[in-house]
């Protein structure tokens, strides 16, 4: 319930359900990330391996309190999500951002320099034809290949 109030209190990203996110705690919780001060949650990240393509660990979603934002929180926990046992395998990153949201935006570029690798968007879900005109389009980030720090 932490992560879908933290979520919540996070415009503008997309809220899902509880449930949704009590599916990504669990069932992907070796792929996902939760930063805890105390008893508080200050940030999560959830993600999985993408099942046809296993060396691709896609991010789902990146969410930092305000108390948080703008000490490198999303970094960190990015790379120990990259760290884990469970992505020891994975050479490339996926995920998707609209063109508004520049700290994602910032972000996956920053990690894409720290990793020495590519990185390349087109448009995977379009505003009119995927959205009904009601969201704006999610252009896919990938990066990679890259090896392992």
């Amino acid at each position: 319930m932490a992560v879908n109030q933290l979520i919540a209190d996070s415009p503008p990203l997309d809220t899902n359900s509880v449930y949704c996110n009590l599916l990504q705690c669990s069932h992907f919780a070796d792929t996902s990330v939760i930063a805890m001060e105390g008893e508080t949650v200050m940030g999560f990240i959830s993600g999985y391996r993408v099942p046809a393509r296993p060396e691709v660990l896609f991010v789902w979603q990146v969410v930092v309190s305000s108390q948080a934002r703008g000490q490198g929180l999303a970094s960190r926990m990015l790379e120990t999500l990259l760290a884990s046992d469970a992505c020891r395998e994975v050479t490339h990153i996926e995920t998707t951002i609209t063109s508004d949201n520049q700290p994602s935006q910032a972000l996956f570029k920053k990690l894409a320099e720290k990793l020495n690798a590519p990185i390349e968007q087109s448009v995977l879900f379009d505003k009119n034809a995927h959205f009904g005109g009601q969201h704006e389009s999610e252009n896919l980030v990938q990066i990679g290949p890259f090896k392992h720090p």
